[in-house]
């Protein structure tokens, strides 16, 4: 038995997905929640690694019991509901349904949607603490539009070594982003970017060069040549993980109701 899972979590009191040894991981806490529901340990493969504070607004994760003989029989429609008695408040699973057991939720996904949320006002908005990153600096229209115009020159299949947090290891740092862009709703002001995968930091830096651009300390032409220089030091910034959020995870011949 394989179950897919969606599972939504605010990442603020948590070091990220996978387990660590220096903190209690989100994959930690569904390992317990799974284990007291189907009274054996389980497997929790999820679909992305996150970093310390950064959320998931639909994150996925493959479930699996080691002992399958004398598990409790509950139907995969119920899954959810069960194993939410046994989560924290703070992360909750959504929905499931049956896999193969060959399907992997992170080599089988197209492609994966982030948002990068900043609140842009001078004064702080408590309601929003680790979950937005505060930028003081005014984004009016024009520079909105030069953030979107930079935006672009991100969208393609291209070699994103300078948006990597250095000392990073990876086989391949080419990735296709199928699309990216600035949008704002008063003084929320949210970076939406899709790709086949992602670096690591990847979209924290890209969020951090885009509000370099905001401020003028980076043109949007220079955006080319910061890619083709491969350079992590010519990039902006790595802003703030609380603004950080996984938003959506596209499969082929995959999706809950």
């Amino acid at each position: 038995m394989k179950l897919l899972l969606k599972i939504r979590f605010i990442g603020t009191a948590y070091c990220g997905f996978q387990v660590q040894k220096n903190g209690v991981s989100v994959q930690s806490v569904l390992c317990n929640a799974a284990q007291a529901l189907y009274c054996t340990p389980c497997d929790i493969t999820g679909c992305s690694r996150t970093d310390s504070g950064v959320h998931a607004n639909a994150f996925y994760a493959t479930l699996r019991p080691h002992d399958e003989t004398n598990i409790p029989a509950i139907p995969v429609e119920r899954v959810a509901r069960a194993m939410n008695v046994f989560l924290p408040k703070d992360i909750a699973v959504m929905d499931s349904m049956a896999v193969g057991d060959d399907f992997h939720p992170r080599y089988d996904a197209e492609y994966k949607e982030y948002l990068y949320k900043i609140w842009n006002r001078s004064e702080r908005d408590p309601f929003l603490y680790k979950l937005a990153a505060h930028y003081p600096f005014k984004i009016d229209d024009n520079r909105l539009k030069d953030m979107n115009k930079a935006a672009q020159y991100l969208v393609g299949r291209q070699d994103f070594r300078a948006y990597m947090a250095e000392g990073s290891s990876v086989l391949s740092t080419t990735r296709t982003v199928k699309y990216c862009n600035v949008e704002r709703a008063g003084d929320l002001v949210t970076i939406r970017i899709a790709a086949d995968g992602f670096l690591y930091n990847m979209v924290r830096i890209i969020a951090g060069t885009l509000l370099d651009v905001s401020r003028g300390k980076i043109s949007p032409e220079a955006i080319p040549l910061i890619t083709e220089s491969k350079d992590r030091k010519k990039a902006g910034f790595t802003a703030p993980a609380c603004g950080l959020y996984l938003n959506r995870v596209v499969y082929k011949n995959i999706e809950f109701v």
